[in-house]
């Protein structure tokens, strides 16, 4: 398994003797990433994430069968206390896979997950001192360079029957307009996976991430015959280079890969990407990517 940020390693440490005693992939992956969304000390996960520009919390998830290439989604979903899980029971459906918003929160509701204030005292407290500083004439743009926020918790597994799944889940940017929505539920962007070749997942700034499908493109690397880790680095590499060549900016992203074999690799243009392993050889070890850049 390999998980985006420090924060994966609680998820993953909960759900090692999982895969260490045979459990299926899917249910690793959900529990692992649960775990995460219920702990408030994440404030870009679940509960206690931070609320968008009106104060409220909105939560997007996803999860991808890499057997089935079923996958689920739910966006802008408030008061759904585990997204990922209400993402991956719609994994398997012909139709109506991806909801958002009401009628999210609605099959959520009837189909008895739970429900509650993601609010803390903690991430009010953010909230109400941005809108206050905005209040005063603050610059809205100025919030980023503030907060670092848009860290989404991704997870990919691979268990010991040669089945793969990746899940993702986020509350997305501070102080969003309510509504947005970035790459984490979008399949082919925030997340993909194929037990034929491997999985890929994304983490950072949505807008950036949307424009260039890049877990997709990590993928279709490791199909062709690249490691995960070229695969991940050609695939950001690429996406530079096409900003650059259109005068766009280049944003913080990072993307990690799992294959079929096992393999991990892990690249982005975040100057220090900090992203979990686990695998039969090796413990579960918190690694570091730097930033790629592109000469000048």
């Amino acid at each position: 398994m390999i998980g985006t940020w420090e924060m994966a390693m609680e998820g993953m440490r909960l759900v090692e003797p999982l895969l260490a005693a045979g459990d299926p992939v899917g249910q690793a992956v959900e529990a692992a990433v649960s775990a995460v969304e219920a702990d408030p000390r994440f404030d870009s996960v679940g509960y206690g994430g931070l609320p968008n520009a009106e104060g409220e919390v909105e939560l997007d998830a996803a999860y991808m069968d890499g057997d089935t290439l079923g996958f689920g989604a739910v966006m802008g979903v408030r008061r759904v206390r585990s997204p990922i899980a209400v993402a991956r029971s719609l994994v398997g459906r012909r139709t109506d896979c991806l909801l958002c918003g009401p009628g999210a929160e609605r099959y959520a509701r009837e189909a008895g997950f739970a429900e509650g204030d993601l609010r803390t005292e903690r991430s009010q407290a953010r909230w109400e001192e941005e809108r206050q500083r905005r209040d005063q004439g603050g610059d809205a743009a100025a919030t980023a360079q503030r907060y670092w926020g848009h860290d989404t918790v991704c997870m990919i597994g691979l268990d010991a029957g040669g089945h793969m799944g990746v899940g993702a889940s986020t509350s997305g940017l501070f102080m969003k307009l309510p509504g947005r929505v970035g790459d984490s539920p979008v399949i082919g962007s925030g997340f993909y996976c194929d037990s034929e070749v491997g999985g890929a997942a994304a983490t950072g700034l949505g807008e950036c991430i949307l424009r260039g499908c890049l877990s997709y493109e990590v993928v279709r690397g490791m199909r062709d015959g690249l490691r995960p880790q070229e695969a991940c680095e050609r695939a950001v590499l690429a996406h530079m280079h096409s900003l650059r060549r259109r005068g766009q900016a280049i944003e913080e992203f990072a993307l990690i890969a799992l294959d079929a074999h096992g393999h991990t690799g892990a690249a982005g243009t975040v100057a220090d990407f900090p992203y979990a392993v686990l695998s039969q050889s090796q413990a579960l070890t918190l690694l570091h990517a730097g930033g790629l850049t592109l000469p000048d």
